[in-house]
């Protein structure tokens, strides 16, 4: 150790270079092991969030996160006379991308839409100000869109008042979320410009008239012609205490014609469908900077072991023992390895607060990544020391 200590100090400045470099590549493997964990995180809290015991979805559809899923919204009242479901609620999900706030900056989020008075899949992770309380005019927001209670806020032709800012609350995407009561988040989703309704009214006249439909009668028909917003994207299920949650959605699904899931179903279909490609890249390239982090290291520790051949030699000519070489290299690989992970730790918690995608870290993938990036140094040093014992003590003079 003394001898180490003292070779470190005598080449300092490129030891604690080496180090910096080193624990800057270390960082860049822990950050990837927290957006690898995040993105999962990410993609099922929405899911996990929502209490409720099952998700049910238009017919033959694996929504609504996966994939669309439209309903009429009286649908939930039929859901909520099936046996066994004590309460029935709609839930309108909708990705907008709108100017919010005072920047005016066009931010992505999304809206949930849910019953203000008793339903399920209200906000989590309230961080100031309360959920919603009012039918209308009402917005809880996630803090990333940079609002504040008592915000003013417009989406589409209405302002909202944000009552309540949530920490964390995003959907599979990272999109912070927005929850809106459900006739606000209805009108916002299928709220049309002026000129697009004035056009989509007159190809509608137009159609009727070519039926020979004409006045009164193509007035009366109009709304069914141009459709209604009056739908919602899934019906969460709460199971009456004692009763058989699997027999309820087999009901549903025999009798009410729709796709029934658990929670832990949902949650399956997120991991197997929208988080799988994505999962799946973020995890080959925390293999290939781990593995590349790995070599580095190996040929760092080799290449301060060549640049002190000549000492080495040195040492042996002079009789010294082949521990004393061997403690050598191993300690300096130890040292470099062990202060380059602590920075590389210390600097990931700096970045965290401030990165744009949720970081997520376990105790467990931590000390496994500490755990290999020691395993590659000290194989890095055995190899450097089978080159430092077979060097010939002659090489210090010259030979």
């Amino acid at each position: 150790m003394e001898l180490a200590l003292k070779d470190i100090r005598r080449h300092l400045g490129k030891f604690l270079a080496t180090v910096a470099g080193v624990a800057l590549l270390l960082t860049i493997v822990l950050i990837m092991n927290g957006i690898y964990r995040g993105n999962i995180e990410d993609g099922v809290w929405l899911i996990e969030n929502t209490a409720t015991d099952l998700w049910v979805v238009e017919g033959g559809r694996g929504g609504p996160f996966n994939e669309s899923s439209r309903m009429p919204l009286d649908s939930y009242r039929s859901v909520a006379a099936t046996p066994g479901v004590q309460v029935a609620s709609p839930i309108v999900l909708y990705t907008a991308q709108r100017p919010l706030g005072g920047t005016g900056e066009s931010q992505q989020f999304t809206i949930v839409g849910y019953d203000v008075f008793g339903g399920l899949g209200g906000p989590g992770r309230m961080a100031e100000g309360r959920p919603l309380r009012a039918a209308h005019r009402e917005m809880v927001a996630d803090r990333k869109l940079g609002l504040k209670p008592g915000e003013s806020v417009s989406l589409g032709n209405d302002s909202y008042t944000v009552v309540g800012i949530t920490q964390g609350a995003v959907d599979a995407s990272g999109n912070p979320l927005v929850y809106l009561s459900l006739p606000d988040a209805q009108q916002v989703q299928f709220e049309q410009d002026k000129h697009a309704i004035v056009a989509a009214r007159a190809a509608a006249l137009r159609q009727l008239e070519r039926l020979g439909l004409r006045d009164e009668q193509a007035a009366a028909l109009l709304p069914l012609v141009t459709g209604s917003g009056n739908t919602v994207n899934a019906v969460l299920v709460r199971v009456a205490p004692g009763a058989n949650g699997a027999q309820a959605a087999q009901h549903i699904r025999d009798w009410l014609h729709h796709n029934v899931y658990t929670t832990a179903e949902e949650r399956t279909l997120m991991l197997q469908g929208r988080l799988n490609r994505m999962s799946a890249v973020l995890g080959l390239f925390r293999g290939l900077l781990v593995l590349v982090s790995i070599v580095i290291i190996g040929l760092i520790v080799y290449v301060l072991t060549i640049e002190k051949i000549r000492s080495i030699a040195t040492l042996k000519l002079i009789g010294a023992p082949n521990h004393l070489i061997v403690r050598l290299i191993l300690t300096q690989s130890l040292l470099l390895t062990l202060a380059s992970f602590l920075i590389a730790y210390i600097l990931r918690g700096l970045v965290a607060p401030g990165f744009p995608r949720t970081l997520a870290f376990t105790d467990a993938e931590t000390f496994t990544t500490f755990s290999v990036m020691l395993a590659g140094g000290v194989l890095a040093s055995l190899l450097a020391i089978w080159h430092a014992l077979r060097t010939p003590p002659q090489l210090a003079l010259g030979g």
